[in-house]
């Protein structure tokens, strides 16, 4: 039978590479509680944002999709789902509703994982939905020729739920006992249970959910705010190539648990100096909101859209970038590229302030 043991963190994950994120991930934390005071009424609106960019991007990751337009009224409850897919990303709007709301009670004991599986798939008629697999599943790739291959066989459908019971627990009694750092252990886990591969389907958003679970009990609730999820969604292949390579002789007992946990830490540093950006961008709300917007093209070096600018500025409305826009345009100080839905801004170069 497959155990785990999370009492003894393997040397390769103590050397200076991870040592860095987690010590600079660790000052974001301190600083945490003072961005969330600083403007509660603007990160309010942060956190509407992530909840909607987080069940989009986790759901497409999985190839499941629907309209921007469509994702926005299913999140503000203004639609039924009409489809499968819409389905599926009503469930994953709901588990992470829980999530955040009752993370504080909600203790990731193999029992609780089923009843989150249970709720991802409420609105869909799935036969399993609350239970393990019931069948062996294995997990492939195409190679440059074309052909499929298996890349990773899973535990068997028969010695899932004892490997679940296993992992949990564990999990929780090392978390519970505070010897090691929960930003080692958290990574460890997901890749644990991503290699227990436990269910039918949905293990991928699963494995998100949990993972941000995992880290709002562990004080780390910036997911709240900046959508970690689509972090993943915009380094999909680094994410898939260390999946890959970590889960290499994983059922043997000889994996390298390092570059996920490495990629993991990446992703919870880079939500956490963008949520220390946007903290700063709304701290700036005396300023006249033009002049902000400006600031902003002074800032990025890419182009910008009106998504993007009131994803950053959530209090200005889109007639107000819009406007801003045009000024900035008149003025020479950006330029548009792209037409229709593809329109874009970019700061002019000639411009040097």
């Amino acid at each position: 039978m497959k155990t785990f043991d999370y009492s003894i963190i393997p040397n390769e994950l103590l050397d200076y590479d991870i040592i860095k994120l987690i010590t600079k991930i660790h000052e974001y934390k301190g600083k945490q509680e003072l961005y969330i005071k600083a403007k509660p009424q603007i990160l309010e609106s942060l956190l509407e944002v992530a909840r909607i960019q987080s069940t989009g991007a986790s759901n497409r990751i999985e190839g499941i999709h629907t309209s921007e337009k469509r994702l926005k009224e299913l999140m503000l409850l203004k639609t039924q789902p009409k489809n499968r897919s819409e389905e599926e990303i009503t469930g994953y709007r709901e588990v992470l509703r829980l999530i955040h709301e009752s993370y504080e009670h909600i203790v990731p004991t193999s029992g609780v994982i089923l009843q989150l599986y249970r709720d991802l798939y409420q609105f869909s008629p799935v036969s399993n939905a609350g239970k393990y697999k019931n069948a062996d599943n294995i997990i492939t790739e195409v190679n440059v020729q074309g052909n499929t291959y298996i890349r990773f066989q899973p535990l068997s459908a028969y010695e899932t739920p004892s490997a679940m019971e296993s992992l949990t627990e564990t999990f929780n009694e090392t978390i519970k006992d505070e010897r090691n750092d929960p930003l080692l252990l958290i990574p460890m886990f997901i890749l644990d249970f991503l290699c227990i591969h436990p269910f039918n389907d949905g293990n991928g958003r699963m494995s998100r959910l949990l993972t941000l679970l995992n880290l709002y009990r562990a004080g780390y609730i910036v997911g709240k705010y900046i959508s970690i999820e689509m972090i993943i969604e915009k380094t999909k292949e680094t994410y898939y190539e260390v999946l890959k390579e970590s889960s290499q002789n994983w059922i043997e007992g000889n994996n390298k648990y390092k570059p996920f946990v490495k990629y993991y830490l990446e992703v919870i540093l880079s939500a956490y100096k963008e949520f220390s950006l946007r903290v700063e961008l709304v701290q700036e709300e005396g300023m006249n909101k033009q002049i902000r917007i400006r600031q902003l093209f002074n800032q990025s070096l890419g182009t910008l859209n009106k998504k993007t600018i009131q994803e950053k500025y959530p209090d200005i409305s889109i007639p107000t970038i819009e406007l801003a826009l045009s000024n900035l345009l008149k003025e020479g100080y950006i330029e548009k590229i792209g037409r229709g839905r593809a329109t874009a801004y970019i700061k002019n170069t000639i411009n040097k302030n």
